[in-house]
């Protein structure tokens, strides 16, 4: 997002200097718009100082808060992975945490990352003032990777399920995944998906035929 301030000065030069000393910024990050220019007067009177507009590139407000969330609780944990944050929209936010040995900070199965996430979705909505945003949390591209394990997985066994004509249940997982799993499986010929159990120990079943199980998993916030 852009942002601007106006300067003056007793010279255009001298309201561009105040401009990049009170941002912290350098003379190419800015674009300067000359709204009044310097008048010298007669003898001193009648003289004018400049008055420019600066224009910058700022981050968003929720992406600082959303860096400063995360890195210090990252530190906390004894990590010193850092955060890139990309708006997706005005309340969608992307994080990718980089650095090295980030294994724990995904934990088994994604358990950690989620723990990370929900932090940090609960911590920011709180501070937001009603404003709700989503963000959504990854490391090493862990979750597109273990999106594409499950559709594999989520095929592989509806193939078996057709076979031997007999349901199966697969491990526990959490919404998301199971999630993932109906949706692989929604438009595979000859097999239906519900789960059943108590979080979190929830299951999904792949049924032989077309019969009608449990409800589904509604599609849950990432």
């Amino acid at each position: 997002m852009y942002k601007s301030i106006e300067t003056t000065g007793k010279t255009e030069e001298e309201a561009i200097q105040a401009a990049l000393a009170l941002l912290g910024l350098d003379r190419d990050e800015i674009s300067v718009e000359i709204l009044e220019r310097a008048k010298p007067g007669f003898l001193g009177i009648g003289s004018s100082p400049a008055r420019i507009k600066v224009t910058y590139e700022a981050e968003d407000d929720f992406v600082v808060k959303i860096r400063d969330f995360l890195e210090g609780l990252l530190s906390r944990m004894g990590s010193d992975a850092k955060a890139e944050i990309t708006a997706k929209d005005e309340t969608t936010f992307l994080v990718n945490l980089t650095g090295d040995n980030l294994g724990p900070l995904i934990g088994r199965r994604g358990e950690t990352l989620d723990a990370i996430q929900h932090l940090t979705n609960f911590s920011i909505n709180r501070a937001t003032g009603g404003k709700h945003l989503r963000i959504s949390i990854d490391a090493e591209d862990y979750r597109s990777k273990r999106e594409q394990s499950l559709e594999s997985l989520a095929k592989k066994v509806a193939g078996k399920v057709l076979k031997y004509r007999k349901n199966m249940t697969l491990e526990p997982m959490n919404s998301y995944e199971r999630h993932v799993i109906h949706t692989a499986l929604q438009e595979f010929e000859g097999v239906t998906t519900y789960s059943v159990g108590t979080e979190p120990n929830r299951r999904v079943v792949i049924a032989y035929g077309r019969a009608r199980g449990p409800r589904q998993d509604s599609r849950p916030k990432r």
